[in-house]
Protein backbone atom coordinates (compact mmCIF):
# COMPACT_ATOMS: atom_id res chain seq x y z
CA UNK A 1 0.00 0.00 0.00
CA UNK A 2 0.88 3.63 -0.28
CA UNK A 3 2.25 5.71 2.48
CA UNK A 4 -1.46 7.88 2.10
CA UNK A 5 -2.85 4.58 3.36
CA UNK A 6 -0.30 4.36 6.47
CA UNK A 7 -0.70 8.58 7.26
CA UNK A 8 -4.39 6.86 8.26
CA UNK A 9 -3.04 4.27 10.72
CA UNK A 10 -5.12 4.26 13.80
CA UNK A 11 -3.30 5.74 16.85
CA UNK A 12 -2.80 3.58 19.88
CA UNK A 13 -5.42 3.67 22.45
CA UNK A 14 -4.94 3.83 26.44
CA UNK A 15 -7.10 1.02 28.53
CA UNK A 16 -7.26 2.38 32.21
CA UNK A 17 -7.41 -0.49 34.80
CA UNK A 18 -7.91 -0.32 38.60
CA UNK A 19 -3.49 -0.74 38.54
CA UNK A 20 -2.27 1.07 35.94
CA UNK A 21 -2.84 2.44 32.04
CA UNK A 22 -2.13 0.29 29.42
CA UNK A 23 -1.15 1.55 25.91
CA UNK A 24 -2.34 -0.43 22.97
CA UNK A 25 -0.68 -0.04 20.25
CA UNK A 26 -2.76 0.16 16.95
CA UNK A 27 -3.21 -3.20 14.96
CA UNK A 28 -5.42 -2.58 12.33
CA UNK A 29 -2.29 -1.46 9.99
CA UNK A 30 -2.04 -1.35 6.08
CA UNK A 31 1.04 -2.65 4.53
CA UNK A 32 3.77 0.22 3.54
CA UNK A 33 5.80 -1.70 1.24
CA UNK A 34 7.45 0.27 -1.74
CA UNK A 35 6.52 -1.12 -5.47
CA UNK A 36 8.41 -3.91 -6.36
CA UNK A 37 11.04 -4.25 -8.87
CA UNK A 38 9.57 -5.99 -12.22
CA UNK A 39 7.10 -7.38 -13.31
CA UNK A 40 9.01 -10.51 -12.73
CA UNK A 41 9.60 -10.40 -9.23
CA UNK A 42 5.43 -9.95 -8.59
CA UNK A 43 4.95 -12.40 -11.35
CA UNK A 44 7.59 -15.14 -9.33
CA UNK A 45 5.52 -14.13 -6.13
CA UNK A 46 1.93 -14.83 -7.42
CA UNK A 47 3.50 -17.74 -9.27
CA UNK A 48 4.94 -19.29 -5.18
CA UNK A 49 1.31 -17.97 -4.10
CA UNK A 50 -0.79 -19.79 -6.27
CA UNK A 51 1.31 -22.80 -6.16
CA UNK A 52 1.91 -23.11 -2.33
CA UNK A 53 -1.93 -21.97 -1.79
CA UNK A 54 -3.58 -25.32 -3.82
CA UNK A 55 -0.90 -27.79 -2.46
CA UNK A 56 -2.05 -27.11 1.24
CA UNK A 57 -5.60 -26.05 -0.45
CA UNK A 58 -7.43 -28.26 2.47
CA UNK A 59 -5.33 -27.01 5.43
CA UNK A 60 -6.16 -23.55 7.54
CA UNK A 61 -3.55 -23.05 9.55
CA UNK A 62 -1.07 -21.01 8.13
CA UNK A 63 -1.07 -17.26 6.30
CA UNK A 64 1.54 -17.01 3.14
CA UNK A 65 1.73 -13.10 1.54
CA UNK A 66 4.04 -11.55 -0.46
CA UNK A 67 5.28 -8.02 -0.08
CA UNK A 68 3.21 -7.43 2.71
CA UNK A 69 4.44 -5.19 5.60
CA UNK A 70 5.22 -7.13 8.91
CA UNK A 71 5.41 -5.05 12.15
CA UNK A 72 7.04 -6.41 14.59
CA UNK A 73 7.51 -3.70 17.14
CA UNK A 74 5.29 -0.69 17.80
CA UNK A 75 8.45 1.30 18.51
CA UNK A 76 9.09 1.14 15.17
CA UNK A 77 6.10 2.18 13.38
CA UNK A 78 6.99 5.88 13.96
CA UNK A 79 10.90 5.23 12.61
CA UNK A 80 9.27 3.40 9.43
CA UNK A 81 11.59 0.70 10.40
CA UNK A 82 9.59 -2.24 9.42
CA UNK A 83 10.12 -4.80 7.18
CA UNK A 84 8.23 -6.48 4.42
CA UNK A 85 9.54 -9.79 2.87
CA UNK A 86 8.69 -10.81 -0.62
CA UNK A 87 7.02 -14.01 0.26
CA UNK A 88 6.58 -15.55 4.04
CA UNK A 89 4.60 -18.27 5.49
CA UNK A 90 3.65 -18.34 9.11
CA UNK A 91 2.79 -21.74 10.51
CA UNK A 92 -0.17 -22.28 13.33
CA UNK A 93 -2.36 -19.41 12.32
CA UNK A 94 -5.71 -18.33 11.12
CA UNK A 95 -5.92 -18.14 7.60
CA UNK A 96 -7.82 -15.46 6.04
CA UNK A 97 -6.87 -11.92 4.44
CA UNK A 98 -5.06 -9.06 6.20
CA UNK A 99 -3.84 -5.95 5.62
CA UNK A 100 -0.49 -6.46 7.08
CA UNK A 101 1.32 -9.00 9.84
CA UNK A 102 0.83 -7.07 12.80
CA UNK A 103 2.87 -9.36 15.32
CA UNK A 104 1.37 -8.24 18.78
CA UNK A 105 -2.13 -9.03 17.04
CA UNK A 106 -1.17 -12.16 15.85
CA UNK A 107 -0.10 -14.21 19.27
CA UNK A 108 3.58 -12.59 18.42
CA UNK A 109 4.24 -15.19 15.67
CA UNK A 110 6.82 -14.36 13.31
CA UNK A 111 7.16 -16.17 9.91
CA UNK A 112 8.19 -19.72 9.43
CA UNK A 113 9.87 -19.41 6.32
CA UNK A 114 11.08 -16.35 4.40
CA UNK A 115 11.96 -16.06 0.84
CA UNK A 116 13.25 -13.13 -0.91
CA UNK A 117 13.67 -11.97 -4.41
CA UNK A 118 16.84 -10.57 -5.10
CA UNK A 119 17.66 -7.71 -7.68
CA UNK A 120 21.05 -5.49 -8.17
CA UNK A 121 19.47 -2.82 -5.79
CA UNK A 122 18.45 -5.13 -3.02
CA UNK A 123 20.51 -7.91 -3.16
CA UNK A 124 22.99 -6.87 -0.80
CA UNK A 125 20.68 -5.66 1.79
CA UNK A 126 18.43 -9.14 1.34
CA UNK A 127 22.06 -11.30 1.93
CA UNK A 128 23.22 -8.57 5.05
CA UNK A 129 21.22 -6.42 7.25
CA UNK A 130 17.73 -8.04 6.22
CA UNK A 131 19.57 -11.84 7.11
CA UNK A 132 20.78 -10.90 10.34
CA UNK A 133 17.17 -9.59 10.93
CA UNK A 134 15.44 -12.55 10.58
CA UNK A 135 18.22 -14.63 11.93
CA UNK A 136 18.86 -12.58 15.65
CA UNK A 137 15.24 -10.56 15.70
CA UNK A 138 12.30 -13.24 13.80
CA UNK A 139 14.24 -16.10 14.51
CA UNK A 140 12.98 -17.18 11.20
CA UNK A 141 13.50 -20.76 11.29
CA UNK A 142 14.06 -21.15 7.07
CA UNK A 143 15.30 -17.90 5.04
CA UNK A 144 16.00 -18.27 1.00
CA UNK A 145 16.79 -16.15 -1.47
CA UNK A 146 16.66 -16.59 -5.23
CA UNK A 147 18.23 -13.94 -7.74
CA UNK A 148 15.43 -14.19 -10.81
CA UNK A 149 18.24 -12.54 -13.46
CA UNK A 150 21.56 -15.09 -12.34
CA UNK A 151 19.65 -17.71 -10.82
CA UNK A 152 21.71 -17.31 -7.55
CA UNK A 153 19.70 -19.61 -5.14
CA UNK A 154 20.44 -20.65 -1.64
CA UNK A 155 18.60 -21.42 1.75
CA UNK A 156 19.75 -20.96 5.33
CA UNK A 157 18.07 -23.15 8.35
CA UNK A 158 18.14 -21.51 11.87
CA UNK A 159 20.50 -23.58 13.79
CA UNK A 160 22.14 -22.87 17.03
CA UNK A 161 21.07 -19.79 16.73
CA UNK A 162 22.71 -19.11 13.93
CA UNK A 163 21.91 -19.45 10.00
CA UNK A 164 23.65 -22.54 8.34
CA UNK A 165 23.68 -23.09 4.93
CA UNK A 166 20.68 -25.92 3.67
CA UNK A 167 22.26 -28.50 1.27
CA UNK A 168 21.10 -29.22 -1.90
CA UNK A 169 20.05 -32.88 -3.46
CA UNK A 170 21.07 -34.30 -6.31
CA UNK A 171 18.79 -32.01 -8.52
CA UNK A 172 20.14 -29.10 -6.87
CA UNK A 173 16.92 -28.34 -4.97
CA UNK A 174 16.98 -27.37 -1.38
CA UNK A 175 14.42 -29.35 1.58
CA UNK A 176 12.38 -26.70 3.34
CA UNK A 177 11.69 -28.43 6.91
CA UNK A 178 9.11 -26.29 7.87
CA UNK A 179 6.71 -26.42 4.79
CA UNK A 180 7.68 -30.33 3.83
CA UNK A 181 8.79 -29.13 -0.01
CA UNK A 182 12.01 -28.73 -2.16
CA UNK A 183 12.71 -25.10 -3.03
CA UNK A 184 14.42 -25.49 -6.72
CA UNK A 185 15.05 -23.40 -10.01
CA UNK A 186 12.82 -24.85 -12.96
CA UNK A 187 12.88 -23.24 -16.26
CA UNK A 188 14.35 -20.23 -14.72
CA UNK A 189 11.78 -20.06 -11.87
CA UNK A 190 11.65 -20.78 -8.43
CA UNK A 191 9.43 -23.77 -7.40
CA UNK A 192 7.62 -25.95 -5.06
CA UNK A 193 8.33 -29.84 -5.52
CA UNK A 194 6.69 -32.21 -3.55
CA UNK A 195 8.75 -34.84 -1.49
CA UNK A 196 8.38 -37.74 -4.32
CA UNK A 197 10.63 -34.90 -6.40
CA UNK A 198 7.17 -33.67 -8.55
CA UNK A 199 6.93 -30.10 -9.34
CA UNK A 200 4.05 -28.51 -7.73
CA UNK A 201 1.87 -27.42 -10.67
CA UNK A 202 0.17 -23.59 -11.10
CA UNK A 203 -3.89 -23.90 -11.62
CA UNK A 204 -2.84 -22.93 -15.23
CA UNK A 205 -0.62 -25.83 -15.67
CA UNK A 206 -3.13 -28.23 -14.48
CA UNK A 207 -5.52 -27.32 -16.70
CA UNK A 208 -3.21 -27.14 -19.36
CA UNK A 209 -1.84 -30.56 -18.10
CA UNK A 210 -6.04 -31.87 -18.18
CA UNK A 211 -6.72 -30.72 -21.87
CA UNK A 212 -3.25 -32.35 -23.18
CA UNK A 213 -4.32 -35.51 -21.34
CA UNK A 214 -7.93 -35.39 -22.88
CA UNK A 215 -6.83 -34.72 -26.06
CA UNK A 216 -4.75 -37.17 -26.01
CA UNK A 217 -7.01 -39.70 -25.24
CA UNK A 218 -9.16 -38.20 -27.83
CA UNK A 219 -6.56 -38.81 -29.99
CA UNK A 220 -5.84 -42.62 -29.20
CA UNK A 221 -9.38 -43.42 -29.54
CA UNK A 222 -9.69 -41.83 -33.12
CA UNK A 223 -6.49 -43.93 -33.70
CA UNK A 224 -7.82 -47.19 -32.28
CA UNK A 225 -11.47 -46.14 -34.15
CA UNK A 226 -9.36 -46.35 -37.46
CA UNK A 227 -7.36 -49.73 -36.61
CA UNK A 228 -10.77 -51.44 -36.64
CA UNK A 229 -12.09 -50.01 -39.37
CA UNK A 230 -9.08 -51.20 -41.63
CA UNK A 231 -9.03 -54.21 -40.20
CA UNK A 232 -12.58 -54.81 -40.82
CA UNK A 233 -11.97 -53.40 -44.84
CA UNK A 234 -9.25 -55.87 -44.84
CA UNK A 235 -11.86 -58.78 -43.44
CA UNK A 236 -13.82 -57.68 -46.05
CA UNK A 237 -11.72 -57.63 -49.22
CA UNK A 238 -10.80 -61.16 -48.19
CA UNK A 239 -14.08 -62.69 -47.95
CA UNK A 240 -14.99 -60.96 -51.35
CA UNK A 241 -12.27 -62.60 -53.00
CA UNK A 242 -12.88 -65.75 -51.80
CA UNK A 243 -16.15 -65.68 -53.12
CA UNK A 244 -14.44 -64.83 -56.42
CA UNK A 245 -12.20 -67.74 -56.68
CA UNK A 246 -15.58 -69.94 -55.57
CA UNK A 247 -15.18 -70.41 -52.12
CA UNK A 248 -18.04 -70.13 -49.27
CA UNK A 249 -16.28 -68.13 -46.76
CA UNK A 250 -18.45 -69.76 -44.35
CA UNK A 251 -17.12 -73.01 -45.17
CA UNK A 252 -13.66 -70.93 -44.49
CA UNK A 253 -14.87 -69.54 -40.98
CA UNK A 254 -16.30 -73.59 -39.95
CA UNK A 255 -12.75 -75.06 -40.38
Amino acid sequence: MTAAKNSQVPAAFTVETEEESIIVPPSDLWSDEPPLESDLHRELIELLLACLKWWWRNRTDFYASGNLTIYYSPEHITKRDFRGPDFFVVLGCENRPRKSWVLWAEEGKYPNVIIELLSNSTAKVDRGVKKQLYQDTFRTPEYFWFHPDTLEFQGFRLMGGQYQLIEPNGEGWLWSQQLELFLGVHESKLRFFSQDLQLISTPEERAELAQQQAEAAQQQAEEERQQKELAQQRVEKLLAKLKDLGVDPSDVLEE
